[in-house]
């Protein structure tokens, strides 16, 4: 494989796997080598032999194991690479079964004590959704699950999800199998290639010893921010190969920096001094970095802003200093990932990765800018921007703020966080009762309105621990002021890259998040998007998730719809066609018929909104029993 550099003064992955797996592997890695298949030995440019009907047969599942098989490996590489997965703390892999990982599915569902647990083979109908599930679950953990695709079609299929965790930062640990001496079309020398222009770090070991590092450092570099996919290919020669005495490496986890002593004292000592401080809150890598900016903004009785309804891992919503505070008039403003702000720690984000990893210079838009400079805050004071993980620098933050407090400070803290907690109750309250008046409007129509179905949901979930795992961007979005967001998972945001398909997928990875966890998952589902991986509604029965699905069936594409008429309007044409191509009728689609057929069980469709509460009732108390359950619901077009 020929050597590619990360970056300006990175180590190129194969000699980072060969110097790493040497000192890991010792001479017990020395002994070990990968076994040349016929295919690799081949003359360049000579035509691929056919198939032979050995390979055929197992190809379509005829092949079977003789009676008694010699084993043909005491200590197969394969259990080594589940034990890896095992100390990483992976606790599910998500797959659709393919001949290239068959050494390494065989050591999941079998090695270990208990076998298939921590991790857990979750089976998928599709790749795209093994990766949709594995960014649903990144996202409402703050950490990487494993999805597992067959060689280049299984990747080809699961690039677009890749895509779109890429945009939205998940972590994420991604391994490929590769079989060079069978299907040759299902194969490639740099098959990392299809998708090193969204994967953070990708790598194709050539040893046993080699492929063990690699898993932990696609770990490492997957949970380092930037946080993002990182991909491992895994030739089915070193899943099959004897691992002999060779020890797994001892797994080293990342050091990621945060800001240094002093400018934590200088940032401490604004805070407390400050009559009115003011912390923003973006979205933080993982629920602990959430405890710590609580944690930060109850010591110095800062008010705060929060991305918790647009995404995980931000500020409680409802949190008594989060909302505008007593006092408009802010004398310092601390950003943490997110501006404008007196002094703002922002972390990298995927687009940093964008001149390094997308080698053909396709540009993908989006990820092509330049990384932006402090802006100004409201007070027209110019900020500065620390290019510093903000997670990592809360430790240090707390640490400084506890060496100035002083009695005198505290009494002062203690009076602002009581006033800022009764101003902010009091512009809720109001907001509240401004969103209520609006979203009562068609409160009895049938087909439902999106709002009622939100509306209907709350009273239900807010004693519950739950997560809305579905984008709500085609659905109104009305749990932001109808729900209140105050865990790290409340909400999962939206798709990363706006792609279709998306939603049902990443709901059933939340659920797997959500499975041990006593967690509710709500799915909001809108009818176009299931229609491209409905297979997820089976994966979702056979894993027993908790899970409620709720149809936002409103026969359309309708963002497409209103494009369409538009266009035709413009142009003088009428809108009579503009239902031609975007609209999902001749036939409607019986969605709860869709969920029965996947074994689910399921209602519907509901047109009167007098029987919405009674079917959520029974569809929350189904999916607290780990039963997924759908409801068709025909919807208002928004």
């Amino acid at each position: 494989m020929a050597q590619r550099k990360d970056g300006p003064g990175s180590v190129n992955r194969r000699g980072f796997l060969k110097g790493a797996a040497t000192a890991a592997g010792g001479a017990a890695a020395a002994a070990v080598g990968s076994t040349a298949t016929a295919a690799q030995a081949a003359a360049p440019g000579t035509a691929a032999a056919p198939p032979s009907s050995q390979q055929l047969q197992r190809d379509t599942g005829d092949v079977q194991p003789p009676a008694l098989p010699p084993r043909a490996a005491v200590r197969p590489g394969s259990d080594l690479m589940v034990q890896v997965l095992r100390d990483l703390g992976i606790e599910y892999v998500a797959s659709n079964p393919g001949s290239s990982f068959e050494g390494l599915q065989e050591s999941l569902v079998n090695y270990g004590d208990p076998p298939n647990v921590r991790p857990e083979f979750i089976t998928a109908l599709h790749e795209e959704t093994a990766v949709d599930m594995a960014n649903g679950y990144g996202k409402a953990q703050g950490k990487p699950m494993c999805a597992l695709l067959h060689g280049t079609i299984g990747l080809q299929h699961g690039s677009m999800a890749l895509y779109q965790a890429f945009y939205a930062g998940t972590p994420m640990l991604v391994i490929a199998g590769r079989d060079d001496g069978f299907i040759q079309a299902h194969t490639a020398n740099d098959m990392g290639a299809l998708v090193r222009s969204y994967t953070k770090w990708d790598a194709q070991p050539k040893t046993l010893p080699e492929a063990l590092v690699a898993i932990q450092e696609a770990y490492r570099q997957a949970i380092t921010p930037p946080t993002a996919p990182a991909l491992v290919i895994l030739d089915i020669e070193l899943q099959k190969e004897e691992a002999g005495t060779l020890q797994v490496p001892r797994y080293v986890p990342p050091v990621i920096s945060g800001i240094d002593a002093s400018t934590a004292r200088e940032i401490a000592g604004a805070l407390l001094d400050a009559t009115n401080p003011r912390i923003e809150v973006g979205q933080l890598r993982t629920p602990e970095g959430v405890q710590l900016a609580v944690q930060l903004a109850e010591l110095v009785g800062a008010s705060t802003s929060t991305k918790a309804t647009a995404g995980s891992m931000s500020f409680p919503q409802r949190h008594p200093l989060c909302g505008p505070g007593v006092d408009a008039k802010v004398d310092y403003r601390l950003g943490l990932e997110t501006g404008p702000a007196d002094v703002a720690l922002i972390g990298p984000k995927v687009d940093s990765l964008h001149t390094t990893r997308d080698l053909h210079g396709i540009g993908f838009g989006g990820l092509r800018g330049t990384t932006p400079t402090a802006e100004p805050t409201p007070a027209n004071r110019i900020g500065r921007r620390v290019a510093i993980d903000a997670e990592a620098s809360l430790s240090a933050l707390i640490a400084a703020v506890h060496q100035g407090l002083t009695p005198a400070r505290q009494r002062v803290i203690d009076e602002r966080k009581s006033r800022h907690a009764a101003a902010n109750h009091s512009a809720f309250a109001k907001n509240l009762e401004a969103a209520l008046e609006i979203k009562r409007k068609g409160w009895d129509a049938s087909p439902v309105s999106t709002a009622r179905i939100y509306a209907e949901l709350w009273p239900l979930l807010e004693n519950e621990d739950w997560c809305l795992a579905s984008p709500s961007n085609f659905s109104g979005s009305h749990h932001r002021e109808l729900w209140s967001h105050d865990k790290p998972w409340s909400y999962l945001g939206t798709q990363g890259a706006g792609g279709m398909g998306y939603g049902a997928g990443a709901c059933g990875g939340a659920a797997l998040a959500a499975r041990d966890r006593k967690r509710l998952v709500i799915n909001i589902q809108t009818d176009g998007d299931l229609n491209y991986q409905p297979g997820v509604l089976w994966s979702a029965v056979h894993h027993k998730l908790p899970l409620l699905t709720v149809m936002h069936n409103n026969r359309a594409w309708h963002q497409e719809l209103m494009f369409l008429e538009y266009m035709a309007g413009v142009r003088g044409r009428g809108t009579d066609r503009a239902h031609i191509g975007t609209t999902l009728r001749d036939p409607f689609i019986d969605y709860a018929k869709m969920a029965a057929a996947y074994g689910m069980a399921s209602e519907g469709p509901i047109s009167d909104p007098r029987q919405l509460q009674a079917a959520l009732k029974r569809g929350i108390a189904h999916a607290r029993r780990g039963e997924p359950y759908l409801i068709d619901v025909l919807t208002q077009p928004r």
